[in-house]
């Protein structure tokens, strides 16, 4: 065992949130985990909570059409990402008798599943012994080994070989879940809460003197950006059974910007156009 693992796996233990993914089938782990990709927890819960009551199984959500799952998904954003699982269903539903896959590999040829989220469900939803890297265990472990304030936007080679020497033999899937509520919650990416941190007195980054980096992402405004304008194009949709291109444009200044954003919402298979200058969420 290493001189982590005790300590905050027992913190987990007495401080981890109630979140109903934690109890749930495998997949009520994978709608989460599609869920949670760039989007707080906060915001996904009544979601996820909706769409297990809607769709408890694959088979369920790959009967339901294109547009019912953009409605159904909501303000979540990155609404792509809620096409993505219900193309995962439906190979579920019809590949694997409607029964999640455990192997990683297979998981990863699943449409918008790549190596962390592979991972991720194979620890929590099968009890696993996979490397689980998500950026709240990633920034942790860098404080805490590293000394550093920020991991690199990607991991190496040597910071996996690290962090799977760290992982312990039994019940790597808790170490994962105990080290992600940590880093969410105590050790977060802007004013940490370090007192309440269980290894405070193990950190590297607290005993170099918090030195500052450069390597957090910065935020991008959200206002006047492609991804808002595309945005509120498809929440237009969902409000509406179809709207003409005039509509559309209505809704935001730049011309130019929304015919691009018609374009790639098309490309994305967002939106489909019913006539020449009508669109709507797909059928």
């Amino acid at each position: 065992m290493n001189s982590l693992e005790k300590p905050i796996v027992g913190w987990f233990k007495k401080n981890k949130r109630d979140l109903p993914w934690r109890d749930t089938s495998p997949w009520g782990v994978m709608v989460s985990e599609y869920m949670l990709q760039q989007t707080p927890v906060n915001r996904v819960l009544p979601k996820w909570l909706e769409w297990m009551n809607r769709w408890p199984t694959p088979a369920d959500l790959a009967s339901a059409t294109p547009a019912q799952v953009i409605i159904a998904w909501g303000r979540l954003g990155y609404p792509k990402r809620a096409l993505r699982l219900h193309a995962a269903a439906q190979i579920i539903a019809q590949d694997f008798e409607n029964i999640v896959p455990e192997d990683e590999l297979i998981l990863q040829t699943l449409p918008g599943i790549g190596e962390y989220t592979a991972a991720a469900i194979a620890a929590f939803a099968f009890d696993q012994q996979s490397l689980v890297m998500d950026v709240n265990i990633r920034r942790l472990l860098t404080r805490l080994i590293d000394g550093n304030e920020h991991p690199r936007p990607a991991p190496t080679a040597k910071e996996k070989a690290s962090r799977l020497a760290l992982q312990p033999s039994k019940n790597a899937h808790i170490w994962a879940a105990a080290t992600m509520e940590l880093g969410a919650i105590v050790c977060t990416s802007k004013s940490p809460h370090c007192e309440l941190c269980p290894v405070i007195s193990q950190c590297n980054w607290r005993k170099n003197g918090y030195p500052k980096t450069d390597l957090i992402r910065k935020s991008q405004d959200w206002h006047g950006t492609d991804r808002k304008c595309r945005g509120t194009i498809v929440q237009a949709l969902r409000e509406n059974e179809s709207l003409t291109e005039i509509a559309i444009k209505k809704l935001w200044p730049d011309e130019s910007q929304i015919e691009k954003a018609l374009r790639t919402l098309q490309e994305d298979l967002l939106i489909e156009a019913i006539s020449r200058r009508r669109y709507r969420l797909p059928q």
